[in-house]
């Protein structure tokens, strides 16, 4: 099977993403979404693992063009996203021939309803970031400041604070070289009745976790934890993933930069949130400077 070896324009993504959420049951998280459109294109790997602006951001082109793409369609009335990020279609739409759907006069629509230069002076143009301008000009601070400015002793330290925020106990960093990445161990309660063994991985990183960096990674789990937890600034291939959930395998759980970024907001830790009639999200860099 040939595999598509070029990103396709944002507008030519548009039927692909709702035809991956009537795959995915009418709804999808951002990373279902991707995954199942890179599949349904064939996309090829080198295609797939392009930065969209490499060192000051973790996301990837096609992820870029994606977001413009669901950018578009909700503006366009076909699909909608809860405050958690979970996409799905709306009702009027969850029928419809996908065929009728035309990328590029649902962007010539959506941009014919704007208002133009002269009509408002003050607002930037529609195309400085999909989604919501704000959200990603936070994140790539975020990024810049994880990957430039924090050491890496300091980022193990920030891993195991947000572990601890998420519920982790007896938690600790080992960090011994020459023990396949592993840098730290803990305990994680569920309903104060389960509890699983974990053994973690952090890496400060800018590009993709490749599937050897998994498998390695599991070899050092073997019989030591319940499972593994791997967290990086980067992103993870499609194919580390996959090796990341083999079946038959010790499971890990991946958390890429843009999670890591979602969980730091949520707990609150160097992010601070202010809401007044938007969203506004600062960066508190001297907090991680003091990890």
């Amino acid at each position: 099977m040939v595999k598509t070896r070029k990103v396709p324009p944002y507008t030519d993504l548009m039927k692909p993403t709702m035809q991956a959420l009537r795959d995915l049951g009418d709804s999808g998280s951002i990373q279902e979404i991707a995954e199942t459109v890179i599949e349904n294109l064939h996309l090829h790997d080198d295609i797939v693992a392009i930065p969209h602006n490499e060192g000051k951001s973790n996301q990837t082109e096609v992820e870029y063009r994606l977001a413009w793409a669901r950018t578009y369609l909700k503006k366009a009335g076909y699909i909608d996203n809860s405050q958690k990020g979970i996409w799905f279609v709306l009702s009027d739409y969850k029928n419809i021939d996908l065929n009728s759907i035309d990328g590029k006069e649902i962007s010539r629509a959506v941009r014919s309803k704007q208002p133009t230069k002269k009509q408002s002076q003050s607002s930037k143009s529609e195309d400085v970031s999909p989604e919501d301008k704000d959200t990603e000009i936070w994140r790539d601070e975020l990024h810049r400041i994880l990957i430039e400015e924090i050491k890496p002793d300091a980022f193990e330290r920030l891993t195991m604070r947000m572990l601890r925020e998420a519920g982790f106990i007896e938690l600790e960093v080992t960090g011994r070289s020459g023990d396949g990445g592993i840098d730290g161990k803990g305990i994680m309660r569920i309903g104060g009745m389960l509890s699983f063994h974990v053994l973690f991985q952090c890496k400060k990183y800018k590009g993709s976790v490749s599937p050897s960096a998994i498998r390695d990674f599991r070899g050092a789990l073997d019989g030591r934890a319940d499972k593994g937890l791997f967290v990086t600034t980067g992103t993870f291939t499609r194919d580390a993933r996959k090796e990341a959930t083999r079946d038959g395998a010790t499971p890990i759980d991946l958390i890429d930069g843009d999670e890591l970024a979602n969980k730091l907001k949520e707990l609150s830790l160097g992010i601070k949130t202010e809401i007044i009639t938007i969203e506004t999200v600062n960066i508190d860099e001297e907090w991680f400077q003091k990890l």
